[in-house]
């Protein structure tokens, strides 16, 4: 590859920091390798492109009765951004990273020399590149393996949560019986109300239906046309929104049939969704605790949000489970992770954020990379001890924003 300067490979741009961000050098476009390479219809083994989206690979497979191993908040990723931020799902605690289910995949270094790797062939690499922000080299293709399943309808629950105690109970006994699982929190609540929401939990219904007729994709079937106003998201309109959703669950417990779109990828319906937050955007702190020390540290943190009142209406919690991602610098551990999205629009908020990270620091916790625009170089490190090992496999010519402000390598 000749090429001046530092670049960086980028996907669909769909990262919430600066970590597919190359401002001191040049971003290359992957969204043209966009082809698949081998079906296996009797394996559910895809061979394709990086610039592939999880939205192409259902379009292909589910028809065919095939599903996504592990799935993040939208399917309009690519397949080497997954593989970059080695994406998790509402279904951790059994399926693992989306790095799992990624046996081999290719490698173009800067050299011009093309790898494949995998646990039995430059296993170093392919562990670095798992998880490794796109730093190792342009992920050209790779092998993932799918799940069988006879229908796109997800059985839900959803159970309302009169605090975060009850989140603890219900995600000890939901683990054990459902694949999917995951809690809306409303951030305002405090005192005896402090991490109130809806757990929701769900599993690949087992009706047989006619997959060729539920090959149904919705586009976006909204526009969010402008910017908001600056104002529109504060305490009061988030408060607001809060406790109208919290209370449109009728019942202590709903059951229901819903199609895998509604349960997967709600915001994915309205396009440009984050510009209600306005010109300024937002910032989503997501943050794994370990287990043994989660229960103490998520109320401390909870606490601290609400009475700061800068949360907005997006906050998730769930526990990752014990499986071990084969990449090096991957973000899922096990714990508890929480995820909250910030308006930004102050120092405060930046403040208030460096405060949580001292939380998460004392609980042997991390901060997750891929949704990051503003952690120290002291909470990257702590976060990820395997940063220098790592280092060794970044390729020389491949840099990032992200890379560049938390470890201070200038180039």
């Amino acid at each position: 590859m000749q090429h001046e300067g530092v670049f960086l490979p980028r996907g669909a741009g769909r990262s919430q920091g600066d970590v597919c961000l190359n401002d001191q050098g040049t971003l290359l476009d992957v969204q043209m390798l966009n082809r698949f390479v081998d079906w296996n219809v009797l394996a559910g083994t895809v061979t394709c492109e990086a610039g592939v989206t999880l939205a192409d690979i259902l379009k292909l497979a589910l028809p065919d009765g095939w599903f996504l191993p592990v799935t993040p908040g939208t399917k309009h990723v690519t397949v080497g951004g997954a593989i970059a931020n080695d994406v998790h799902g509402k279904n951790h605690h059994w399926a693992g990273t989306f790095g799992c289910h990624v046996p081999r995949l290719g490698l173009l270094r800067s050299t011009g020399e093309e790898l494949i790797c995998s646990q039995e062939e430059n296993t170093e690499l392919y562990q670095a590149t798992i998880g490794g922000l796109g730093l190792t080299g342009v992920i050209l293709w790779a092998d993932i393996k799918l799940v069988k399943v006879v229908s796109p309808l997800i059985d839900e629950e959803v159970i309302k949560m009169n605090s975060i105690d009850d989140f603890f109970i219900l995600a000890e006994e939901s683990d054990k019986n459902f694949d999917y699982t995951v809690a809306w929190l409303d951030c305002q609540a405090q005192g005896k109300k402090l991490g109130r929401g809806l757990f929701l939990r769900g599993n690949h219904s087992v009706k047989p239906v006619d997959l060729s007729e539920w090959h149904s994709w919705y586009r976006a079937k909204a526009q969010w046309p402008l910017a908001g106003p600056p104002g529109l998201m504060n305490k009061w309109s988030v408060r607001a929104f809060n406790e109208v959703f919290y209370r449109k669950s009728m019942g202590d417990k709903v059951s229901r049939c819903v199609h895998f779109n509604k349960f997967f990828y709600p915001l994915d319906v309205v396009n440009n969704w984050n510009l209600v937050y306005g010109r300024s955007g937002f910032l989503q702190y997501q943050v794994v605790i370990a287990r043994d020390r989660c229960e103490a540290a998520i109320k401390e943190i909870l606490t601290k949000v609400a009475q700061s009142g800068r949360a907005s209406f997006l906050s998730t919690l769930k526990y990752f489970g014990d499986i071990k991602s084969p990449g090096l610098m991957s973000f899922p551990r096990p714990g508890l992770v929480l995820a909250i999205d910030f308006i930004n629009a102050s120092a405060e908020t930046l403040q208030l954020l460096d405060t949580l990270d001292e939380v998460v620091w004392k609980s042997g916790g991390a901060v997750n990379p891929s949704k990051d625009g503003r952690m120290s170089a002291q909470a990257f490190k702590s976060s990820f001890s395997n940063w220098e090992l790592f280092e060794e496999y970044i390729d020389p010519k491949i840099s990032s924003s992200f890379w560049r402000r938390v470890t201070g390598v200038l180039k």
